[in-house]
This record gives C-alpha cells, sequence and structure tokens, in this order.
C-alpha cells in the first residue's frame, strides 16, 4: 500500500503547558506516544493548522471533566506558540483518497459513529516514518473542530522547530 502525499508548510501552532522548557520538542510524544506515534517509539510534535483547531483541541482535554477553560488560572492556563514548518510532502490524511490509501476509512475522524482510536492511526504513522516521510497531514480530530479543520503531525528528525511566537491563553482562546 502506497501512501498519498499533500503538500504543507507555513505557519502552524503547537498548544502547550506554559512550564515547558520546550515546547516545540517531541520528545514528551516519543515517550507518551499520541495519536500517530506508539508509546516509546519516535519524536513527533503535534501541531494545530488554525487557532480555531487549537482552540478546539483544548476544549477536548476538558471532555468530561467537572470543570472548562473558563476556570483555568490565568498562568497555568495553556499558552499557543507560533511556528513556521518548511513546505514538504506529508501523508495525506485529509482526503478521502489519501486516508484509504493509508488504510483508513474515507469517513477518518470517526468510523460507525465513533472517534477511531490512537490504536488504528499508530501503526500508519509508524509505516510513516519508517519509510521516511516528514510527517502526517491529518483531519482534526477534535470534535468542536471546524469542518475542513487540519493538524499536522510533524516528525522530529534532526532539528527542533523554532517558536516564533508564544501567546498567553487570554490573548488567543477567547
Amino acid at each position: 500500500m502506497t501512501f498519498r502525499l499533500v503538500r504543507r508548510g507555513g505557519e502552524y501552532f503547537r498548544v502547550a503547558d506554559p512550564s515547558w522548557d520546550s515546547p516545540l520538542d517531541g520528545s514528551h510524544a516519543l515517550r507518551a506516544g499520541g495519536r500517530w506515534n506508539p508509546p516509546n517509539s519516535f519524536p513527533v510534535v503535534y501541531l494545530n493548522a488554525d487557532v480555531s483547531t487549537a482552540r478546539a483541541n483544548v476544549a477536548l482535554r476538558f471532555e468530561g471533566r467537572p470543570f472548562s477553560p473558563e476556570d483555568l488560572d490565568p498562568g497555568e492556563a495553556p499558552v499557543l506558540v507560533s511556528t513556521q514548518v518548511g513546505a514538504n510532502d506529508f501523508v495525506d490524511i485529509v482526503t478521502d483518497r489519501g486516508c484509504l490509501a493509508a488504510g483508513l476509512p474515507a469517513t477518518y475522524r470517526r468510523e460507525r459513529g465513533r472517534r477511531i482510536p490512537h490504536s488504528r492511526c499508530q501503526p500508519v504513522g509508524q509505516r510513516a516514518w519508517d519509510e521516511g516521510h516528514p510527517g502526517i497531514a491529518c483531519r482534526s480530530a477534535a470534535r468542536s473542530a471546524p469542518g475542513g479543520s487540519e493538524e499536522l503531525a510533524w516528525f522530529q528528525r534532526e532539528r527542533l522547530l523554532a517558536a516564533t511566537a508564544v501567546s498567553p491563553f487570554e490573548s488567543w482562546f477567547w
């Protein structure tokens, strides 16, 4: 099976804990895993294509909790880190054809009314890593993300991304 590729690059956004020393370092995802990488596998920096998608991902973190983003202390609330990603051909999990080529349903982010679990996506990410791809461009899995929202799983192979700006929660979330 051959991946389809889609060209992506430009400004992307990382939702980060304000206490992180290196918010654009993929080593946390290397240890803990994420949607596209199993735990203890390879470093990934999970990025949002726009601020609306970043907001939806913050909302996702609070689903089922007895508090909401409004309850956060401003000094402990997530910051938004802007970065520039170089233009490149990423694995396509944006289009229906790209999803199918990767072995995922054309309805990706959901299947039979349920969110597709990380365990189904991680083998796709592992194969993309093993084949040397720079990462995965995908539809946002956040339920409240606007239609057409995208995320980028940027594979950290040799260098770190550089922050171009860091915005406090109150300036980007509301």
